[in-house]
Parts: structure tokens; sequence; C-alpha cells
């Protein structure tokens, strides 16, 4: 066969076509002209829209395992989780039935005790429950927001608290909401008493912005104050109920050049990110509407003297001239009475 004859084309299979330089200069003015055009005019949205529904049932059985195997990883940190919670809660529990049954027993001795010594029970707190909405505006202060105001019966100084201890106190009030400031701000005040060992101090909100800790000032450095004892309210200021929780003693640092220790505590409420609170009534307002203490006298004081006017004025409306009797004593004499004294030694 001549060689003249062969064919030296390459079959249709073996066919190279455009280079492969030509090929990407092609596709990527192609993906650049894509990208504008959907960037620009959105031409490509349907398009994106169509793909995606038809691939969802795909990409939907792919995730399947994975989520399968996520839902049994967290299943079993839960489970786990739980069985801890579960243990806490129970030993918790123990702990406080332990503690209601002491409580039982002293609050039952602590009323015949009062009784025997003729001394006024405790009042009780009435507690309405709010809503915090958000936080004051103000950078420099710790106040929060409640959805409760004077129409709910709020008023000026009441104490708020939640599931863990006193959060503060309301400042202002308004006619459908009220101002909350809590225990950490630097201007806000309270009264304390250590659970341990009963010695009263006044807690300070700390001074440091966004600090979160209470500060017992003017303590001796030999006072007997350590970590971890729980403060309390002693219910000397006329606002918070005694007894309620307040803080722990998170540090104590005694200084040698200072006649007084600077103490740090730790508040029990959840000062940020909190929820739900319940305002108590203050106890000066109790003691008021049981009609003792020092509010009670006011009311009294119209009424006698109410009731010493026609007194003063029944003698000055009835003034009668004078007789001789108050005339001579008047004179300093002696009143004449109606039978004259018998003379000594004589006859009449």
């Amino acid at each position: 066969m001549p060689l003249e004859t062969l064919d030296r084309t390459p079959p249709p299979f073996f066919k190279q076509g455009p280079s492969a330089l030509s090929r990407l200069v092609v596709f990527s003015a192609l993906a650049l002209l894509l990208m504008v055009a959907d960037a620009r005019f959105k031409l490509v949205q349907p398009l994106r829209a169509a793909i995606a529904t038809v691939l969802y049932p795909a990409q939907w059985l792919a995730l399947q395992p994975v989520q399968m195997i996520e839902n049994g990883t967290g299943y079993l940190t839960d489970l786990k989780t739980a069985r801890k919670t579960e243990e806490a809660a129970r030993r918790k529990l123990a702990a406080q039935s332990e503690r209601a049954g002491q409580v039982e027993q002293l609050q039952l001795e602590n009323e015949r005790l009062r009784q025997l010594l003729g001394l006024r029970g405790r009042l009780t707190v009435p507690a309405a429950a709010a809503q915090v909405l958000y936080d004051a505006t103000d950078p420099f202060s710790r106040r929060v927001v409640i959805d409760k105001g004077q129409l709910n019966g709020v008023q000026p100084g009441s104490p708020v608290m939640d599931e863990s201890g006193v959060l503060g106190q309301v400042t202002r009030v308004y006619p459908f909401v009220s101002e909350v400031t809590l225990l950490i701000d630097r201007d806000q005040v309270i009264p304390v008493m250590n659970a341990r060992t009963g010695q009263r101090a006044v807690a300070y909100g700390d001074a440091t912005p966004r600090a979160g800790l209470l500060e017992l000032r003017y303590m001796p450095v030999g006072e007997d104050v350590r970590e971890g004892d729980e403060l309390v309210t002693s219910g000397i200021d006329g606002v918070y109920p005694p007894g309620l929780p307040v803080a722990k003693v998170a540090a104590v640092d005694r200084r040698s050049d200072s006649s007084f220790a600077r103490i740090y505590c730790m508040p029990l409420a959840q000062v940020q990110g909190v929820t739900y609170v319940m305002v108590l009534q203050p106890v000066t307002d109790q003691l008021r509407l049981a009609g003792v203490g020092p509010s009670a006298s006011p009311a009294s004081a119209p009424a006698s003297a109410a009731s010493a006017a026609p007194a003063a004025s029944a003698p000055a409306a009835k003034a009668k001239p004078a007789t001789p009797a108050s005339a001579a004593s008047k004179a300093g004499k002696p009143p004449r009475t109606g039978t004259p004294p018998k003379p000594q030694g004589g006859k009449p």
C-alpha cells in the first residue's frame, strides 16, 4: 500500500479542539460576566433558586447522617448533664429538707418566746412579680427598668429581689414602669449582717465601673470576717426585711498600714441578664399599715388636738365673773367657806 493513501488526520476520538489557554480565557471571561451580571442586574437569581430547589432533596439526604450523629451526641451529652443535675438537685433537696425541719422547730420556739415576752410578731412581706424590660441608658449607673409602675402599686424605695437574693431597690416610679438601681451601683448602700457572727455592717456598691462587686467599708482589721461568709439584710434601715440573702464574702484584704480591712463581696442575685424579679413592700409601709412605729403618732395627733380644742374653748366661751374665793386665792388669802372657823378658847 502506498504511503500517500494513508490518512494522516487523527480520528474524531482523538481530536484536540481549542487549546487549554484559550478555554481558560473563555471560561474566565464567562465567569466574570456572570458575576457582574448577578451583582448588577440579578440575572442569575432565578437560575440559582431553581438549582437550589432541585438540589434540596439531595442536600437533605446528604445532611441526614450528620444530623443523626449530632442529635445522638447531643442526646448523650444532655443525658449525662441531666443525671449530674439530678444528683445535685437530690443532694440539695436533702440538705434543704434537713434545714427545713430545723427551721420549723426554730420558728415554733421563736413564736413561743415572742408570746412569752409579749413581743410583736414578724410582719408578712407582700410581693408582686415583675419582668425586666431593658437596662437603663445611663452608662455610669447600673439600673434596669421593670414593667410594673405606680398603677400597679409600686412605691419608691421598694426592695427588689430574684430567686437568689436581693437585687436592688426601686428609685424611680412612673405610671407604667419603674427604675430599679442594682446593689452594685456606686451610689447604692444596704445594711447587712454576717449570718455566721451576727456582726452588722454596711455594704456599698463598688465604685469601679462594671466591677459587679460590693464592698464592706469601715470594718476593723481584727473583725472576724472570712471568705465564704454569707451576708443577709439586717432590717435596721426600715426598707429591706431582715434575713434576705445579699452576698458572699469573696476576698478579705487586711493591710498593716490601715486600721480598716478591705472586704469585697459577690452578690448572690443575678445582676446581669436577669429576667423576672419580685418587688417587695418596704418595711416602713407595713408598720404604718399595722398602726405601729413613728408613722402612727401623727395620725393620733390631730384627734388629740381636736379633742383638746373644745375643752380649751369651753372656758373661754363660758367665762364667769370672779368669785370671792377665786379673788382671795389670787390675793394669797385663804378662801372663805360656808362655815366660819370657830375661835380658839372662846365663845362664838
